[in-house]
């Protein structure tokens, strides 16, 4: 006789964290093939096609850095003009000692990080409201500085002193430059936020003393993403300064109506969210082509845009849509499957 024995029970299935999986394949394979496109076009449209894209990458490099701050960390900086300043203005010092305007973006962005550490002490000793308006203070202060050396162009400004003589040339390097800027930045901005940093963040961003509570470093966390958006935004003000070919004036560069061009970005966007920069910038981008000659009608319809959506869409263009759909091109949540 056999004896036989009872089939080992089936094991249970414990459940997973999954973040993306397919989605995340497609939206990286897509963006490859919009990043190609977008490089080729130098070699397939007018020049003054790309020198308006130009801005278009700038603006999205500068708002993917304030979601980060605001919409991931909770930091609601009003202050990042500092960095943008510091970007253009250490461009022409880099550039002075022989150093190419394209790879001394990279000089810059790497300073400017190392410069936005010891700020970081300084400003986080705020919180609040009072961190908006001490990061303005910073800035403020940093435009005081700067004007102080005749180097620089003291209060009235100066130009480059090497760039590329080709002006069709010149347009296509700048080009390449700003969405190379755009494209690390957007990218960047994923990779942070697919690390167990960028669950810390937004914990973080949530209630950062429960955070703490639960063991997050939320200081260190803070002074990572502090140092980065600033040394994003240093990249964008180099990209500004190379597409002027100078700097009109340090009011213009250290102005806070790019803090402000960066909120509204975000807002219409969809704060949180990798994609709402982009979608704002884009949204600013068209507004700015066919009003800024309108006067104060052009003011007149960025505010009314600006009510409409908060009053509206609070999760911004593409928050809503996400929201409802949720589709994302940029994948960052986690879900629990069993």
């Amino acid at each position: 006789m056999t004896v036989q024995t009872a089939p080992a029970a089936e094991a249970t299935a414990l459940p997973a964290v999954h973040r993306g999986g397919r989605a995340t394949a497609l939206g990286l394979a897509g963006t490859a093939v919009v990043l190609m496109t977008m490089a080729a076009l130098p070699y397939v449209v007018e020049s003054g096609v790309t020198a308006q894209l130009v801005k278009l990458c700038y603006l999205v490099a500068l708002a993917s850095m304030w979601n980060l701050l605001a919409g991931y960390a909770g930091m609601m900086s009003m202050g990042q003009q500092a960095y943008i300043g510091l970007g253009a203005y250490l461009l022409f010092i880099v550039n002075d000692h022989g150093v190419n305007v394209y790879a001394g973006t990279l000089v810059v962005s790497a300073v400017v990080a190392l410069l936005a550490w010891p700020v970081s002490y300084l400003a986080f000793r705020l919180r609040g409201g009072y961190f908006a308006v001490g990061t303005w203070v910073i800035a403020e202060v940093v435009r005081l500085v700067v004007v102080r050396f005749d180097s620089l162009g003291a209060a009235s400004g100066r130009t480059l002193s090497d760039v590329t003589a080709d002006p069709v040339l010149r347009r296509a390097f700048t080009y390449w430059l700003a969405l190379a800027v755009m494209a690390t930045a957007v990218l960047g901005a994923y990779a942070v936020l697919r690390s167990r940093l960028g669950l810390s963040l937004q914990a973080i961003r949530d209630d950062d003393t429960a955070a703490g509570s639960l063991g997050v470093n939320v200081t260190r966390g803070k002074r990572i993403i502090y140092i980065t958006a600033a040394a994003g935004c240093a990249a964008a003000g180099a990209v500004i300064c190379v597409n002027s070919l100078g700097v009109a004036s340090p009011t213009q560069i250290f102005g806070v109506q790019y803090s402000a061009l960066m909120v509204f970005m975000v807002i219409i966007g969809g704060i949180g969210t990798i994609e709402g920069p982009f979608v704002g910038a884009i949204a600013y981008f068209l507004l700015d082509k066919y009003f800024a000659q309108s006067g104060v009608w052009y003011l007149i319809v960025v505010g009314a845009a600006a009510i409409v959506v908060s009053l509206y869409l609070p999760r911004g263009l593409w928050g809503t849509l996400a929201h409802r759909t949720g589709f994302a091109v940029f994948p960052v949540r986690h879900t629990v499957r069993l």
